[in-house]
């Protein structure tokens, strides 16, 4: 990293110090409650290598499978990533600050909001394509300001390729790239888009993300059939206020004047027109996302490392002059006094029963962005819970199975969490692989053979349902975690035997993008 013209240097000794913070802050939690849901699915995903799947792109697969190849798939082997990733994001939220011309203060401000971040924290805690989503955003940033600021080739071919590789990650970095064209044309760097540099930029990201579009219209582009369905049966109306409010609250309120007057500097040109630029593609992806209705609040996560150095930079130019030097502690403070609080909703520090009685402290309910029954925990944390009982029930199903029926037995889940929980789980209790007509399961499936339908072992369903498929059904038990969500619990595990129709026949109707 090179510095500034006539700016301050890096404070690599700062940032490095709350970037470890970040780090051992998340290895504290890394052991705490289970595997998250989306955790087993991926790591089943990682035995079916694609350049796609029905949900996201391949890349955190991808970098997931060479985790699993090298240090196996335990809680710590996969966390270690997204911690990483985290102290990375919050090193980087400082380096931006620095590259505004921010010094030790502003820089490491900019990295202890982007450290006390509940959604951050959250993000980071278990493995998802999220964490990587944000490294990738804040480093696009990273690009764009150097490309901005030097017009050197190779920054701009950076920025290309991280983009490319954001978008081989998740879709929804296009709204990345959406909102930099966006805030190019309303700046003078308008210009730069008649050169060639950025048209060069946007070939290397296509060229990058190009196996992925291939792989969606040789499947017939189901990732647009999920979001559809997504969008109209499971995500929650989300009003504009709604949406803003949880803006405050999932990125600390103590924050909240930090970022808010980055944003109001930036597009006032405070920071000159790079700072403009930065401001625009934030209002861009806000606007987007308020016009769609049932976005999640966690959507707009990513683009505020580059408010958070916008607005340290600020705060310190306040203090500067008008000679207020109780301003530094006192930001610092307010914002680490905010946040502590709010570790334990956004990370499982605490005891599960410790946790609840926390939350009824504070006056807090449960909540959800889907439409589904909440119990006593948050979604992020209650999809944690479960998993291990599912995976002996089924194998004390398995257990009952003559010889002769077990090895042409399967095990189906209504979802790709349950069916994820026998692939990962169910493993070292000698379980067949899983079948689920869930998003990717439905894709893996399609191929097998009708032997694997003449006797399955099924996790939830309704009964009725079940028994139009089979001619025997015979219930083993149910499952009872108390702290999993609701739709998880009470679920039957039972055996189907003599089937009234064919695997092949009953296929096409098992399919579940969502």
């Amino acid at each position: 990293m090179k510095s500034p013209p006539q700016g301050p240097p890096l404070a690599w000794t700062l940032l490095a110090l709350v970037a470890t913070s970040k780090l051992i802050l998340q290895l504290v939690a890394i052991h705490q409650y289970g595997y998250f849901r989306d955790e087993l699915y991926y790591l089943a995903s990682t035995e079916h290598l694609a350049w796609g799947y029905v949900d996201h792109p391949p890349l955190s697969i991808a970098v997931l499978a060479v985790i699993r190849a090298v240090l196996g798939d335990s809680l710590l082997a996969i966390r270690i990533v997204p911690a990483l990733a985290g102290a990375a994001t919050v090193f980087l939220t400082g380096a931006l600050a620095w590259r505004l011309g921010g010094g030790a203060f502003v820089q490491s401000l900019a990295a202890l909001c982007a450290l006390l971040a509940p959604q951050y924290l959250g993000t980071n805690h278990f493995y998802s394509m999220n964490s990587l989503d944000l490294l990738l955003w804040t480093m696009a940033i990273w690009f764009l300001l150097d490309a901005l600021g030097t017009a050197r080739p190779r920054a701009w071919m950076a920025l290309g390729l991280t983009l490319g590789l954001a978008l081989l990650n998740k879709i929804s970095a296009m709204w990345l790239g959406g909102g930099i064209v966006l805030a190019l044309l309303l700046t003078p760097y308008r210009r730069v888009l008649l050169t060639l540099w950025p048209a060069l930029a946007a070939l290397v990201a296509a060229l990058v993300f190009l196996p992925h579009v291939l792989w969606q219209v040789q499947e017939g582009w189901p990732t647009l059939e999920f979001m559809r369905n997504a969008t109209a049966l499971k995500m929650t109306d989300t009003p504009p206020l709604d949406f803003l409010r949880e803006q405050l609250l999932t990125m600390n309120p103590g924050t909240a004047p930090i970022w808010i007057v980055g944003l109001l500097a930036g597009l006032l040109g405070l920071h000159g027109p790079r700072g403009r630029v930065l401001a625009w593609i934030y209002v861009g992806v806000l606007v987007l996302l308020l016009v769609a209705g049932r976005s999640r609040a966690s959507y707009l996560a990513v683009a505020y490392p580059m408010l958070f150095a916008m607005g340290a930079s600020s705060a310190e130019r306040v203090a500067a002059r008008a000679r207020m030097g109780w301003v530094r502690p006192a930001t610092m403070t307010i914002i680490i006094l905010a946040g502590l609080p709010l570790v334990p909703l956004a990370l499982p520090v605490l005891p599960v029963e410790t946790y609840v009685r926390y939350q009824e402290t504070l006056g807090l309910e449960p909540d959800t962005d889907e439409r589904q029954e909440m119990g006593a925990l948050p979604q992020h944390f209650a999809d944690m819970f479960g998993w291990e009982e599912k995976a002996a029930l089924v194998a004390r199903a398995y257990e009952r199975l003559a010889p002769e029926e077990r090895s042409r037995s399967r095990v189906f889940g209504q979802n790709y969490g349950e069916a994820g929980a026998i692939d990962v789980l169910g493993r070292k209790l000698g379980l067949p692989r899983a079948l689920s007509g869930h998003n990717s399961y439905w894709l893996w499936g399609r191929d097998d053979p009708d032997t694997t339908w003449n006797v399955l072992i099924i996790i939830g369903g309704d009964r009725q349902d079940n028994a139009e498929f089979f001619g025997s059904l015979e219930i083993v038990g149910q499952t009872r975690n108390p702290w999993s969500m609701p739709y998880e619990r009470g679920l039957d595990v039972s055996i189907g035997r003599k089937p009234r129709v064919s695997r092949s026949e009953a296929w096409p109707r098992m399919r579940r993008y969502i």
